[in-house]
């Protein structure tokens, strides 16, 4: 069996996602529902230069700023020149960030000095740089706020919607969809939004009356599909296409590095070819990550569309989660790199934890963020791709309780005004300044936080990580074999290149300490150059001192406490 694949030379990411609304919000109130007075919110102002050089010291990249677009709120900015919003089709006190209200703005919210609001994040975007991050940000093509309204495009950009024939269902150049002589209904009581004719709701429903559990607070745009009938109407290019592509220009154009496309898969995958590589005529390096959930068409999405990453949640997320809460077998990790090696490995963006996704810490996923350590490790190290974490996941937030709109439901809130006890310990502010340094982090907090920034570290300095080969050792591993090796909880794999040999080991079980004899074919030594023959020393460069002496073909001895994992470099 031949279980290697090559992989380009290329530099391996590290984004660290960040929730600006709450990253640097040092307020304790916790009011539930509460307004942005009593709960507080992080600014761009806050997000200094000690926080960005302990994110790059950290080991990341990039910033994933989420939350930047203006977007709609039950917060009254009408002082400021900004149309306030009907409270019926806001989720949340702050609303939601993927509701947005003006492309070419930025969320009054993060701002000190709300009309230099832009002038704000453009010295954010500045730090940034000077502390050698590069910036991310979201684009969210699919759907806009239902009272979208730009009131900062630039002199002689139309309006969304502004040219629309609103008589008809569906036009090439309309960049909504119309429901003709109905009326919209919100689903929340007291509306006193008059919107007709209604639009079709962001996830695409048809229907004047969405439900409380649908997008009901945006309507999605059309860029030439026509959702009726299933016909498409791409030639000549949509007023859509046009008015995105502008979009992607200006935030570029900023100084924004890359986008993380919301619900990408929901717009067709000829604009991405056609956007994506207008953009880049323009900006090589900047990147573009999609969020999407069809395995069947990730190929489609990074060969035609031209995405740099998708995301790796139907795939690796998912069986490495099952592994944390104590169930599944490491036989599905095998899968997944079976399926995408060879493909697309490399463009694959792995997480564990992003705001979407429920808290490792959390009752709802795995109730203690020590859980992670071989699921974030084989994150990391499995293929050249990216990979990420989100702000206090390195600190194990659990999310406990109900915060506002969403509940208890194990997610740090996106709808709310909310301070993160579990966090705050690290912002460390001293006089109202945060130091983000971790001065009131637990022992078991910082002990948490060195996991993750050493993992972090690794990849930045292996060769055989950023660059290397993938061999999978489990078909030489079963417990069929007399070497105690349960391939359902451990799992082994090699990574190399001329410069450099790395045999990883984690182990998954909660409670099982694995002594086992990991054996490595010999089809894999001289895959790697080496003969199979002689005694290696194979030395732990990760979490411990661990360094153990063995002829390659008679098997490595190790002994794997509950959740650990072993990143041994193998040298004669």
């Amino acid at each position: 069996m031949n279980t290697t694949y090559a992989v380009p030379m290329m530099d391996k990411l590290i984004i660290y996602q960040i929730f600006t609304r709450l990253f640097g919000n040092q307020n304790t109130t916790n009011t539930i529902n509460g307004t942005r007075q009593e709960n507080g919110c992080g600014t761009f102002h806050d997000i200094n230069d000690a926080a960005l050089a302990s994110i790059r010291q950290f080991g990341a990249s990039h910033v994933w700023f989420t939350g930047i677009l203006e977007h709609a709120t039950q917060t009254d900015y009408s002082k400021f020149g900004i149309h306030p919003d009907d409270p019926s089709i806001v989720k949340g006190r702050a609303g939601s960030p993927y509701a947005v209200k003006d492309y070419y703005d930025v969320a009054p919210d993060l701002a000190v000095i709300v009309p230099d609001r832009m002038a704000e994040f453009d010295a954010l975007i500045e730090r940034t740089h000077i502390n050698q991050l590069k910036v991310i940000i979201d684009f969210i093509p699919n759907h806009v706020a239902r009272q979208y309204a730009s009131d900062a495009r630039p002199d002689g950009v139309a309006d969304l919607g502004e040219r629309d024939d609103t008589r008809v269902e569906f036009a090439p150049n309309n960049n909504f969809y119309y429901l003709p002589n109905q009326v919209f209904i919100a689903p929340e009581p007291n509306s006193t939004l008059h919107e007709f004719p209604a639009k079709v709701t962001g996830s695409g429903s048809i229907t004047n009356q969405p439900s409380k559990d649908d997008w009901y607070e945006t309507v999605k745009l059309n860029y030439g599909y026509n959702l009726f009938n299933g016909t498409t109407h791409y030639d000549p290019t949509p007023d859509t296409w046009q008015q995105m592509l502008d979009i992607l220009l200006f935030w570029a154009g900023k100084g924004v590095d890359g986008f993380r496309c919301d619900m990408a898969q929901l717009v067709p995958v000829e604009f991405w070819r056609w956007a994506i590589g207008r953009v880049k005529q323009h900006f090589p390096q900047v990147i573009f990550i999609a969020e999407i959930y069809e395995p069947d068409r990730y190929q489609t999405f990074i060969f035609d569309g031209g995405f740099d990453y998708l995301y790796d949640k139907v795939g690796l997320y998912e069986v490495l989660r099952r592994l944390m809460e104590g169930h599944g077998s490491c036989s599905e990790i095998t899968r997944i790199w079976q399926q995408q090696s060879g493909n697309y490995a490399q463009h694959m963006l792995r997480f564990l934890e992003n705001h979407d996704e429920q808290r490792i810490a959390s009752p709802f996923f795995a109730n203690d963020p020590w859980a992670a350590i071989p699921a974030m490790t084989v994150s990391a190290t499995l293929h050249t791709g990216p990979y990420m974490v989100y702000f206090g996941q390195e600190v194990g937030v659990r999310a406990d309780g109900a915060q506002g709109f969403s509940g208890d439901d194990g997610r740090t809130t996106i709808f709310d005004y909310w301070g993160l006890p579990d966090w705050q310990g690290y912002i460390n502010a001293q006089g109202g300044k945060p130091r983000y340094d971790g001065g009131n982090l637990t022992n078991d907090q910082r002990q948490l936080r060195a996991f993750y920034q050493q993992l972090n570290h690794l990849v930045n300095e292996s060769d055989a990580i950023q660059n290397g080969f993938f061999y999978d050792l489990q078909w030489a591993n079963d417990k069929g074999q007399s070497n105690h090796y349960d391939a359902d909880t451990l799992y082994s794999y090699l990574r190399y290149t001329d410069r450099q040999r790395l045999l990883i080991v984690c182990n998954f079980s909660s409670d099982f300490t694995a002594e086992t004899l990991v054996q490595i074919p010999r089809h894999a030594f001289e895959t790697m150059g080496l003969d199979s023959a002689k005694t290696y020393r194979f030395t732990d460069l990760f979490l411990s001192d661990t360094q153990v002496e063995a002829v390659g073909r008679k098997g490595v001895p190790i002994t794997l406490p509950p959740r650990s994992v072993r990143v041994f470099e193998v040298k004669s």
